[in-house]
């Protein structure tokens, strides 16, 4: 083995190495969509505690609200799971393709070149796969916002239910003066 074929095996080895970096990332994407996957799994299962809670027989404008709430969420929700499940097929999508390109680095050498071209491709699909995932969890994340938003205007129509403002003036001392 000569100096030259050394150097030739560094270089092949560091071009299978290159694409690691990226199923690294894809890994960091992958364990966060998945947590956000059980969040989501966690919340539909509290939506469907608190929907067998409520009153079959009640018509109260609470009670109505609620069920409106609980539907709404399931919607958001769904949307979010179909969106993460998208997410997460590209990313380990991805990762297959960055292995696989990490692999036909080597495969490619052993065939002088001529396959030089597979590897390249492979990375490209798997870096694309990644933008590709990474843009499905923007929408996402702008989906979970909008479905907040939704939750924060029951909240609030709640709150304006619940609370009477009673405005108490306050008594002037005898003369009609205040302190002041």
């Amino acid at each position: 083995m000569t100096l030259t074929d050394v150097f030739g095996a560094s270089e092949v080895l560091t071009a299978m190495i290159t694409p690691a970096v990226l199923i690294s990332a894809s890994g960091t994407l992958v364990l966060s969509t998945s947590n956000r996957l059980g969040r989501v799994v966690d919340r539909i299962r509290k939506l469907s505690e608190a929907a067998e809670g409520l009153p079959d027989e009640s018509a109260t404008v609470e009670v109505v609200e609620k069920r409106a709430l609980i539907a709404d969420q399931v919607k958001w929700l769904t949307r979010r799971l179909s969106l993460l499940q998208t997410a997460i097929i590209f990313f380990y999508a991805s990762i297959g393709l960055l292995v696989a390109s990490s692999l036909t680095v080597g495969l490619s050498t052993t065939a002088k070149g001529a396959l030089l071209w597979v590897p390249v491709l492979l990375a490209l699909l798997g870096a694309t796969g990644l933008m590709i995932g990474a843009v499905v969890l923007l929408v996402e994340a702008r989906t979970a916002v909008r479905g907040s938003f939704h939750e924060i205007e029951y909240i609030r129509k709640v709150v304006a239910r619940k609370t009477t403002m009673k405005v108490v003036l306050a008594e002037k001392p005898e003369g009609g003066q205040g302190e002041g």
